[in-house]
């Protein structure tokens, strides 16, 4: 009886360890973000602690956080008419940001505003003028409420990068006017902006689009480091 036991036991183990092999626990909540290397001479911030939205303001009814992810929603019967943005309460030019942003429902972008200003328009007062470096549907840089599209994804390189309905790990590298981008260890984007006046301190903007349908975006991780060197570190040599 005791050796049936035993052997019962030992097989319950292997196929445990087997199982664990083959569907291995998911990545917890930003770990990516936070444990990438930066260069010695950046020191690295996390902008969001993972329990609430303190360094950040915005609509409530939109923007809230659920398991360790910063939750942009809204039902079909409660749409923002105006794209809405949750806004960092400090401003930054130049910058190294690491996060994971996923689009759940809908097939609108998302994307997150920099080197602008919150901006009321139709009523919102908390919309964005400025870049906004789009994901993950229509990837590009968009300046909003000014030029329209100055930078879009024509030859496809953040499209093949993008890792469709998951989490897309992303490096933003603003230094002021220059802009490179990295999607899922891949350089997809180095752009300059041939207006230098456009490009100023300005706090991040977390963007829930305009629509008229349910929708919901999600990011997490969220590092920052200030002045940072002139290459991306996520990329991968391959």
């Amino acid at each position: 009886m005791v050796s049936l036991l035993r052997r019962a036991a030992i097989a319950y183990l292997l196929a445990a360890a087997v199982l664990a092999r083959v569907a291995p626990a998911e990545e917890p909540a930003g770990s990516w973000a936070e444990t990438v290397k930066f260069p010695a001479n950046e020191k690295p911030v996390k902008l969001f602690n993972g329990k609430n939205l303190d360094g950040w303001e915005g609509h409530e009814k939109w923007f809230s956080v659920h398991d360790g992810i910063i939750v942009a929603k809204n039902s079909k019967e409660n749409a923002p008419k105006v794209s809405t943005y949750l806004f960092s309460k400090k401003k930054y030019k130049n910058f190294r940001l690491l996060f994971e942003g996923k689009l759940v429902e809908s097939g609108m972008h998302s994307g997150v505003a920099i080197w602008g200003k919150q901006f009321d328009k139709d009523g919102e007062t908390h919309s964005y003028q400025g870049h906004l470096v789009m994901f993950p549907a229509g990837w590009g840089f968009y300046d909003l409420y000014r030029r329209n599209m100055i930078y879009a994804d024509k030859d496809g390189a953040a499209q093949k990068a993008d890792n469709k309905g998951g989490w897309n790990k992303i490096e933003i590298l603003a230094q002021a006017p220059r802009i490179q981008l990295a999607v899922n260890g891949k350089k997809v984007t180095d752009w300059t902006d041939p207006k230098p006046e456009l490009c100023g301190d300005g706090p991040l903007g977390l963007q829930l689009h305009s629509n008229n349908v349910a929708q919901e975006v999600h990011f997490r991780g969220l590092v920052i480091a200030e002045e940072p060197g002139d290459a991306l570190i996520t990329v991968e040599n391959k």
